[in-house]
């Protein structure tokens, strides 16, 4: 079954010339099914390139899929066009409103890796989102800094800055065989990393309930589950494309921000040359296994999540 979107949202056209299968609202309208309602609070920068990339996997499934995009408040972004904000958005505080509910929300990262938690201007705002998640979603993905901040919101693990960027792509391990968001993994692969920012294994082990089913020797633990609040935490970004890495490190370089070109992301280490992405299947199985798993468990009457 095909994802849902506005026709007129840009990940729709790029997602059709992919040969993802998307459809508009009257096409929907004419299949005799629940879709699967799965919300998108984007707090990064460049809102169209997140939200196509997330659209992206979450159209991969079988399962017909109702995407709604999300902001803070009273957060302005300067990065996307106000007019684009207004068509396709909408604050939380109106989502809240409406007492609507969610199969699954996911909470991306935001470039704000160095501030305190509560020194984030909607920190205040968050926490009352990560709070209405657990009356509201069935189930909480959190991205990155995302991830981090559910961490530490409901657990008091905190994040902890790096000397150097963890920049690149790492080899990482499975070990959660068992899992069933971890179903058709393989026992390695890579996956991009781009942070200055940590949670440490042992801090993590510190907390009853927590499983860590993904980590890397190089760049620590990277995809968490908590099933006592129905969240995952990832730290690295399987929804990145191909080119997404590439576009970090030449604006750093065009900016003269001293930046190490990405481990084990170019062939040979060499910018020259066209990077290949060598984790795309792995992440579509874990979003698909995400979404499943939704669908096994959430109610057919969506106002019973939370009940």
């Amino acid at each position: 079954m095909p994802i849902k979107l506005p026709a007129t949202l840009p990940a729709y056209d790029i997602l059709t010339r992919e040969g993802v299968m998307v459809m508009d609202e009257d096409q929907a309208a004419r299949q005799d099914i629940r879709p699967l309602r799965i919300g998108l609070l984007n707090l990064m920068p460049k809102k169209i390139q997140t939200e196509t990339q997330f659209a992206r996997l979450i159209g991969a499934t079988p399962l017909q899929i109702e995407f709604s995009l999300i902001r803070m408040t009273d957060h302005q972004t300067r990065n996307t066009a106000a007019e684009h904000m207004e068509e396709f958005y909408r604050p939380f505080a109106e989502v809240a409103a409406t007492g609507e509910k969610f199969d699954g929300l996911i909470i991306t990262g935001a470039p704000i890796e160095h501030m305190p938690f509560e020194e984030v201007s909607y920190w205040d705002e968050l926490r009352t989102v990560m709070d209405w998640t657990q009356t509201h979603v069935l189930s909480t993905f959190g991205v990155c800094w995302g991830g981090m901040a559910m961490l530490y919101h409901f657990h008091g693990v905190k994040k902890h800055i790096l000397d150097a960027k963890a920049f690149g792509c790492f080899r990482h391990l499975n070990l959660g065989h068992a899992s069933p968001y971890l179903s058709g993994f393989s026992d390695e692969f890579v996956i991009p990393v781009s942070r200055w920012t940590e949670i440490r294994q042992d801090e993590v082990d510190a907390v009853a309930g927590l499983n860590t089913l993904l980590a890397s020797p190089e760049v620590g633990p990277c995809l968490i589950e908590d099933p006592a609040h129905r969240a995952l935490y990832i730290f690295n970004h399987f929804e990145y494309d191909s080119g997404t890495l590439k576009e970090e490190y030449d604006r750093d370089v065009a900016n003269g921000t001293a930046i190490n070109v990405p481990q084990n992301y170019y062939p040979d280490d060499d910018p020259s040359r066209p990077p290949a992405n060598r984790w795309r299947s792995h992440a579509h199985l874990l979003y698909g296994n995400w979404l499943n798993q939704i669908y096994q468990t959430t109610p057919y009457e969506i106002d019973d999540i939370g009940r």
